[in-house]
């Protein structure tokens, strides 16, 4: 029922597919209406603006789409980098990021009138949308370590629970390729310094080294949706 190839902007006219697919909707009601670790049914309904709302005794939550791998390949300041790379090549990194391996779900009610995590992931200097450092950020939260995301982590903190842990999380959304085998630590592709640097490329290799660990990411999740 799942085509890990499907482009969701043939369906919204260069519209924002996380906000308008439909198909993007129904393949994320499909995936995630599954029994939490708990064994308790997380039953999601579509509601309006291509969300997804839960209600029960776990809670009330309201989820929403992300692309959540960047790609940089339209951004000003990493133009010279993007240069030098066969476009071919950037296109077919641009195609992946954009199948349903690279897109996950958060929830997108704001609380507080503070920023949500889809709009935060992006607005911080730290994390410029990365999924492998918002991974990261989400296993230290487990562990009731700090890190750039942590205040805002902490006010969703309800729908984290649900999970009951970090290796029960990633194994919900099947993002076991984003970790070591044991759970314990996330594989970060570069550039990376524990979050005291940009972890934006700096120049050909590095995008080159980031493009290629993420597509491995992505295909290899793609493969466990198809299976699952």
């Amino acid at each position: 029922m799942i085509d890990t190839n499907f482009d969701f902007q043939t369906e919204v006219n260069g519209r924002d597919s996380d906000r308008y697919s439909p198909t993007l909707q129904e393949y994320h009601r499909i995936l995630w209406s599954k029994p939490l670790p708990s064994g308790q049914m997380f039953t999601l309904t579509k509601i309006s603006n291509n969300r997804l709302y839960h209600k029960s005794e776990l809670g009330e939550f309201i989820l929403s789409s992300d692309r959540a791998v960047p790609t940089f390949s339209t951004w000003k300041r990493l133009e010279h980098i993007i240069a030098q790379i066969p476009r071919e090549q950037i296109d077919k990194f641009v195609h992946l990021s954009d199948s349903i391996g690279g897109i996950v779900i958060w929830p997108s009610n704001q609380i507080n009138k503070m920023a949500t995590i889809n709009a935060e992931r992006g607005f911080n200097r730290k994390i410029v949308d990365r999924l492998d450092l918002t991974i990261e950020c989400i296993r230290r939260f487990y562990l009731g370590e700090s890190s750039p995301l942590d205040a805002l982590l902490t006010r969703y903190k309800d729908f984290f629970d649900i999970f009951g842990g970090f290796k029960e999380y990633i194994e919900f959304f099947l993002l076991q390729d984003a970790v070591s085998d044991d759970y314990t630590s996330v594989n970060i592709a570069v550039p990376f310094n524990n979050f005291a640097s940009s972890p934006i490329p700096n120049d050909v290799g590095e995008y080159v080294k980031y493009m290629e660990a993420t597509s491995h990411f992505i295909k290899m999740r793609n493969l466990r949706i198809k299976g699952s």
